[in-house]
């Protein structure tokens, strides 16, 4: 079985704008041309793109990094460089993404959900972008702004139809091998099963065919809201499942009779999915062909299930087949009455970018002020601040922006040093 990942990192490094250019038309019998450098080009971003291509983070775990195209630099005649090429990146649907403090960014629940992750820097303007009335000649131009570069956390919730549950050995991966095309790892010990697979469970024929995925995942025990055993590591891949299906060991051979097991089960389950109730239950007896009373376990079985409410109740044996189709059309009739209440088991999040204008001014110690922020940074990104003019626009962006209230507020006086990004300068009223 190919190897499953549902945790890991991701660094994600948009690409740079590409740097205005300083150039002026200088051609026969053109007087006094003017400013012709063009605008560099946009960075490009990067963004996550679910694909049920994939069911696993494993392409993540040795290769964590994923990079965008810089932009290209501008030119004179005004030529703007080119934008740089976006980054699309493939992840398993059910995907959720956080920022390493632990924030939610993206949860990303369906087949061609997409997010921007991580935007490119913003082309820097070419001088013949600072041309004026009061600057007939600027010799200054933008810089390229710099792409985000951020690291996030990855982690995979498996988005499936019908999730098997119960306690180790009952079962489950033989009935998915039976049920559907996947091929889980099958054998007669406790926890066969240590990490999910899903199968995907066809009915009819090809011209009217449906399709359901179930998901085999580790089994519980008591205790696993807790984290015992595989614990949250198993309860969190059946948090979005429409269908829950409870399967219990008639045979009792887990030494564990048939009403307990169900206790312990739906006990942790109750614990991790406050909305239980509002699922599609089915209660599946397995290895009914082991049985020595077979009307008696009928029995206790009917009755188990209209205690805890069962949508539906079912008699199988993985290993003979008895039983397999009736259960196949309890699965797909489940689903049907999930889709038709309307419910959701998650909200999906979009990522929620920052404002561009958000900036953070703060007092580091006397007499030393540090400014933060996407559109302080741009504001100080101009090719050569010894110029005159160029000082004269680095002042106006900063008031327009709000830095300059900001650092007033907080008390900065003439002659305190003000650091912005990589550029630094001292503080005067005149600014």
């Amino acid at each position: 079985m190919p190897e499953f990942v549902d945790r890991a990192q991701l660094h994600a490094k948009a690409g740079n704008g590409g740097a205005g250019a300083v150039s002026f038309r200088r051609e026969p019998y053109v007087d006094k041309g003017g400013p012709d450098g063009g605008d560099g080009g946009d960075g490009g971003s990067i963004y996550l793109v679910t694909s049920q291509r994939l069911n696993s983070l494993v392409g993540f775990r040795d290769h964590p990094h994923r990079r965008a195209e810089d932009g290209g630099h501008g030119s004179g005649k005004k030529k703007r460089g080119a934008k740089g090429a976006d980054s699309y990146v493939e992840v398993p649907v059910g995907t959720v993404v956080r920022a390493l403090d632990g924030d939610l960014v993206a949860d990303l629940g369906h087949h061609g959900a997409k997010v921007c992750i991580s935007r490119g820097g913003r082309g820097g303007k070419g001088n013949a972008g600072f041309l004026s009335n009061k600057r007939r000649a600027p010799d200054f131009a933008e810089q390229g702004e710099l792409g985000e570069e951020l690291w996030f956390d990855l982690e995979l919730k498996l988005v499936a139809d019908v999730a098997l549950v119960g306690l180790p050995n009952v079962g489950k991966s033989s009935l998915v091998s039976v049920v559907s095309r996947a091929k889980p790892k099958v054998g007669d010990y406790p926890f066969t099963t240590l990490l999910p697979s899903l199968g995907v469970v066809s009915l009819g024929d090809d011209n009217d065919r449906s399709e359901l995925v179930v998901a085999d995942v580790p089994g519980l025990i008591e205790g696993a809201s807790e984290g015992r055993g595989l614990g949250l590591e198993f309860l969190r891949h059946v948090e979005r499942s429409k269908v829950l299906a409870l399967v219990v060991d008639a045979s009792e051979n887990v030494g564990t009779p048939i009403e307990d097991q169900a206790r312990v089960v739906l006990l942790e389950l109750g614990v991790y999915l406050e909305d239980l109730s509002e699922r599609p239950l089915l209660l599946v007896a397995n290895k009914i062909d082991l049985l020595n009373d077979h009307p008696l376990m009928s029995e206790r079985v009917e009755k188990l299930a209209e205690e805890i409410g069962a949508f539906a109740v079912t008699l199988v044996s993985a290993a003979t087949r008895l039983g397999v189709d009736e259960l196949v059309a309890s699965m797909f009739d489940a689903r049907s009455a999930s889709l038709n209440s309307g419910a959701l088991y998650f909200e999906e999040v979009i990522y929620r970018p920052l404002p561009d204008k958000e900036f953070k001014v703060e007092k580091v110690e006397e007499g030393r002020f540090l400014v933060s922020g996407r559109d302080a940074l741009r504001a100080v990104r101009l090719s050569d601040l010894n110029s005159f003019a160029a000082q004269s626009v680095l002042q106006h962006r900063l008031e327009r922006v709000g830095v300059l209230k900001a650092l007033k507020r907080l008390g900065v006086r003439e002659g305190d040093e003000v650091s912005v990004g990589d550029v630094s300068f001292t503080y005067e009223e005149s600014l």
